[in-house]
């Protein structure tokens, strides 16, 4: 298998061990799945789904942020608790990852339940040199660390305008470099608290995911993914911090997957055109969802427009009604292209495009009765089964 890793920014060998070690940064559960939470997860999906093909364990790490500065707000202008917030929300999000047929997680670690760990984290830091402290607020000094910024390739300035777009604080004057980022910050009255040595407070959302990655999966991790948006800052803050506590590789393979929009505007929230999982699965059967994100590249910023869905809708009724017919052509070659495209940078069009053609050679004829199975085996890779008929929703 051979993959796309961010840091080295070119197509590498992925040759992990026997099992495997991923963690994918999951959700802050402030609202509902949307398209853009679906394509990346279901990418991870697919890798995992051919890895366990070729014979690895894989152990998959998905966290849920369900403490930051994402989901405080919206639960101050809700008027309800954010831990109430939180679980409805992630709640929601279950039942749409089961619909899409997705692998459940080996461990799905809450931010809440781990801040003893990040304590212990930032304290190994300051013991190191690599923090300071101003107001009660902990930041983590990036001139303590010599390659900050290789994770993203970015240059500085660069990583201060997104660092500004994302969360970060690069204009703030307690810090001493624009890049620093926080680690613990003093709580809000209505806002959520723990002890620390630096005072009360909440961890900053960086030192939430190293804390439960390293804490479950070991100092170093084969691969760690999540959507484009993440590489700066979250990404490369937390290498920085989980390299300068332990000294050894944090991630040896980087893995991110492209934006969705949403008919040439950008998705989000402000603008409303947010596209729900939850939504588009009351009209349509959710393995067509599969297929249409898998028209794409993980990789691609792309489109998702309305007629999407039927297109998809229609190409699962082909491949159903082909898994049902007794023969086929010989599948061999198909499984051999769709097996080579998935370990070619995970190129789901192509994979895709290799089911429609079998699909199509089987309605044309042929006798071997082992099309049907091989197809619906292929179709299972893919995570799309075809041993039943499509849903029609009204």
């Amino acid at each position: 298998m051979r993959l796309f890793d961010t840091a080295r920014a070119e197509i590498v060998p992925f040759e992990p061990g026997d099992e495997v070690a991923i963690y994918v940064c999951g959700i802050t559960p402030y609202d509902s799945t949307h398209l853009g939470h679906a394509n990346t997860y279901l990418t991870y999906d697919l890798l995992i789904r051919r890895l366990e093909d070729l014979g690895h364990r894989v152990r998959m790490v998905r966290n849920i942020t369900d403490v930051d500065d994402s989901i405080l707000p919206k639960a101050r202008e809700l008027g309800v608790d954010f831990l109430e917030l939180a679980a409805a929300e992630t709640a929601r999000f279950h039942g749409d990852m089961e619909a899409l047929g997705t692998r459940p997680v080996d461990v799905e670690p809450h931010a809440t339940k781990w801040v003893d760990e990040m304590v212990d984290l930032i304290g190994r830091l300051e013991a190191g040199g690599h923090v300071y402290e101003v107001e009660g607020t902990v930041f983590f000094d990036v001139s303590t660390f010599d390659s900050f910024g290789a994770v993203s390739g970015y240059d500085e300035a660069t990583m201060i305008e997104l660092a500004r777009e994302r969360g970060g604080h690069p204009d703030d004057p307690r810090q001493r470099n624009p890049l620093d980022f926080v680690l613990w910050q003093p709580s809000q009255a209505d806002e959520p608290c723990w002890i620390s040595p630096w005072g009360p407070g909440r961890p900053g959302w960086h030192i939430e995911c190293s804390a439960m990655a390293m804490g479950i999966l070991g100092e170093t991790i084969d691969l760690h993914g999540g959507g484009s948006d993440l590489i700066f800052p979250h990404h490369e803050c937390e290498r920085a911090q989980s390299e300068a506590v332990t000294g050894t590789t944090f991630v040896h393979h980087w893995m991110h997957c492209g934006m969705v929009a949403y008919e040439g505007t950008k998705m989000s929230k402000s603008l409303g055109n947010l596209v729900f999982v939850s939504e588009l699965s009351k009209v349509a059967d959710p393995r067509a969802i599969r297929l249409a994100l898998m028209a794409h590249h993980y990789r691609d910023d792309w489109e998702w427009f309305d007629t999407d869905i039927d297109a998809a809708s229609a190409l699962l009724d082909q491949l159903v009604a082909a898994a049902a017919l007794p023969t086929g052509p010989d599948p061999t070659p198909y499984a051999d292209r769709v097996r080579a495209a998935l370990d070619d940078d995970l190129d789901a069009p192509t994979a895709r495009q290799v089911l429609i053609e079998l699909a199509d050679a089987m309605a044309a004829g042929g006798d071997d009765t082992s099309a049907p199975i091989v197809l619906a085996e292929l179709g299972a890779l893919c995570g799309v089964r075809l041993d039943q008929p499509a849903t029609r929703r009204p």
